[in-house]
């Protein structure tokens, strides 16, 4: 069968790199044929836009609804915006008429493929698939609320013409529900991990690399370390929150240190907010890193987190950072909102969202108790083989109509 994704972001993306490549990766890996068409962060300056990569061939078509270079994000002027948001769609369109494959999933409803998917579907017959890994209108920073409200528009009105769904959690799946889609034609496919990129931590190559990385951020054999890997996007990551809590951790632990792994808009007040907290020593802004390197930076850490706020932001998704971590064999400190308790189970301490005090307490249970921080790995690693790709992409195609 050949499946064709519809994407919105780039592959460096969370969405694109976390969740829909290794996604493709692993259909291909059970004979599918996949192709990606997707926007690019950075279009005009991309040099090559059709390739092939593990199996799966992926067409850049367009401009994403941002521009990111440098680890910064320029957002559109409203007009312009509406401009770069028809070229766009049409681009997706032709892109899904000249290849529609036997299906077209929509990775992220939103107008742009959307749109796309609905035209294909019209003027060729081809059946629509909708994968919903969070609530769109409310995960992006937008210029207008006349923006949110026209993608919440979309996101409801995909369904209409879908002839499945797959959620990534919990909310999704109720949402869907309340508009009135049936049960039979919802699958939840919480975020898995690429089973090659984790399962390579375990190599004498990543052992030595391990040491190098330890030394290029100056860490100390057994110093307590804290990983986050994700964006630095107030929006929707609450990094100052975990910048607050870490200040109380640094009372009782001074020789912490806190590995920022991500780019995004806000670094710049990120690293103000260190300062004034007075822990900026104890904090490494590494930025963005490939995706092939973000397990290591993961296995670096006594423990990861996953901080939150108690909004719709949070509840609606399901933090790819925790499945990574899980994968990584590494203790995570998550936010008891949405579907992150029943995923972290023992690996994990989930702790009221928004709460600095309770986030530096959650994380302190693990950096002062050796044994803790042990069980918690033990549990880890027993859970992860439910989060590779390879096994989560049966729930997925389970959808099809040919993989039943």
């Amino acid at each position: 069968m050949h499946i064709t994704f519809l994407l919105t972001q780039s592959l460096e993306s969370p969405s694109g790199g976390g969740r829909y490549f290794p996604l493709a990766k692993a259909l291909v890996g059970h004979g599918h044929r996949v192709t990606i068409f997707a926007l690019h962060h950075n279009y005009r300056e991309l040099e090559q836009r059709r390739f092939v990569r593990d199996g799966v061939t992926v067409e850049y078509v367009g401009q994403m609804h941002v521009l990111k270079a440098d680890n910064r994000k320029t957002y559109f002027h409203p007009l312009a915006m509406i401009g770069i948001t028809l070229i766009a769609t049409l681009k997706l369109a032709r892109a899904a008429l000249r290849e529609p494959g036997d299906l077209i999933h929509v990775a992220k409803g939103q107008p742009m493929n959307g749109i796309a998917a609905w035209i294909a579907h019209r003027l060729r017959g081809v059946p629509v698939y909708l994968d919903s890994d969070d609530y769109e209108a409310v995960h992006n920073r937008f210029g207008g609320r006349w923006q949110q409200r026209v993608v919440a528009w979309f996101e409801d009105w995909i369904p209409s013409f879908a002839s499945g769904i797959t959620v990534g959690n919990t909310f999704i799946w109720n949402r869907h529900r309340a508009l009135g889609y049936p049960p039979e034609k919802l699958v939840l496919v919480p975020n898995g991990v690429d089973r090659d990129a984790f399962a390579a931590l375990e190599s004498a190559d990543c052992a030595r690399r391990l040491e190098l990385l330890q030394r290029e951020l100056d860490l100390e054999e057994g110093q307590p370390v804290v990983v986050y890997v994700g964006s630095m996007s107030l929006v929707s990551h609450a990094v100052d929150l975990l910048l607050e809590a870490f200040a109380h951790v640094c009372e009782r632990l001074p020789d912490a240190c806190l590995l920022l792994v991500g780019g995004g808009e806000d670094i710049d007040k990120l690293r103000l907010l260190a300062e004034q907290l007075g822990i900026a020593a104890h904090v490494r802004f590494v930025g963005r890193v490939p995706a092939e390197a973000v397990p290591l930076y993961y296995r670096l850490g006594t423990v990861s987190v996953d901080p939150r706020l108690d909004d719709l932001v949070a509840e609606s998704s399901l933090s790819l950072k925790l499945v990574e971590s899980i994968a990584a064999g590494v203790p995570c400190v998550t936010t008891d909102i949405g579907d992150r308790r029943l995923i972290a189970g023992e690996a994990g301490i989930a702790v009221p969202p928004g709460d600095a005090r309770a986030l530096a307490a959650g994380l302190l249970t693990v950096l002062e108790n050796p044994e803790k921080a042990s069980q918690m790995r033990q549990a880890a690693l027993a859970l992860r083989d439910r989060y590779w790709w390879d096994v989560r992409v049966q729930d997925f195609a389970s959808l099809y109509p040919a993989s039943g």
